[in-house]
């Protein structure tokens, strides 16, 4: 995969040549370019931004160095159907008002060619660059969450990590894939290792039992224990076909019931 940034600050992503996408990056399973957006100005001071038209604080990045960094990294000859040619690359932009990135987004992008992701500062990019690069590349806003960070590298770089890592031959073991959060749409079970017993706090003795069908099931469990503590929403989005009773029975409990095709919560006159 070929994955290309444009950024003012290109040795934020220096963090790529360590550990596994670095080691994905020398087998030339990963190919990733920084490329600094001052490169492509045209004035002796380097200006990438400008006050904004309607007046307000900050300032907003001007579109020609954008326009420029973009072409750049093209491929080859751009068309006029970007929405309908997946050839073309994808143009992420890191935003607070994008879709929202989450671990099936993360493993959709995985089988991208090329991904180019624009790193913006200030008060954002003129939002003509969106509608100028909508015919030449196919063009994704997304955003991490519900907040705002100073720029969109430290965003790129997780979003980068997280698709990376899905590439096969990125991660030694790919059974470790599919155990983790939010693959099956419920947080991971807790994990544990040697020694069994460390500062007076036991491994769960079912762990120890050797017995894979009870450690399944606990894992399940904990899976969905943890879910419906740390992130109820996720309980709502699971179907209730893919469920077994003991599964049913848990979730009772632990406060849903399922009405129609899905789970939702049980009324207050019915909590336990």
């Amino acid at each position: 995969m070929r994955i290309d940034a444009i950024t003012i600050f290109p040795e934020i992503f220096n963090v790529l040549d360590v550990s596994l996408l670095g080691k994905a990056r020398e087998a030339g399973l990963l190919n990733f370019t920084a490329h600094n957006l001052r490169d492509f100005t045209t004035d002796v001071h380097r200006t990438v931004d400008d006050s904004p038209y309607g007046g307000g604080a900050g300032m907003v990045m001007k579109p020609e160095p954008w326009a420029l960094a973009l072409e750049s990294v093209l491929p080859g000859e751009a068309t006029d159907t970007a929405d309908e040619d997946p050839s073309l690359p994808l143009l992420i932009i890191p935003t607070p008002s994008g879709h929202v990135f989450n671990q099936q987004l993360a493993r959709a992008l995985s089988h991208e060619k090329q991904l180019v992701f624009a790193c913006g500062r200030y008060e954002g990019i003129d939002e003509r660059v969106y509608e100028w690069a909508s015919d030449k590349f196919r063009v994704l806003p997304v955003s991490l969450g519900d907040y705002v960070l100073n720029g969109g590298e430290v965003a790129v770089l997780a979003m980068i990590e997280a698709i990376g890592r899905l590439i096969p031959g990125v991660v030694g073991n790919p059974e470790s894939l599919v155990e983790e959060s939010h693959e099956d749409g419920l947080l991971e079970y807790p994990v544990y290792t040697k020694p069994s017993t460390w500062r007076d706090l036991e491994v769960p003795e079912v762990l120890l039992s050797g017995n894979h069908g009870k450690i399944a099931r606990f894992r399940r469990e904990a899976q969905l224990t943890r879910t419906a503590q740390r992130r109820p929403e996720l309980i709502l989005d699971i179907d209730p076909a893919t469920t077994n009773r003991k599964d049913r029975d848990l979730l009772w409990h632990a406060g849903y019931m399922i009405e129609g095709d899905r789970f939702v919560p049980k009324p207050e006159s019915m909590a336990e």
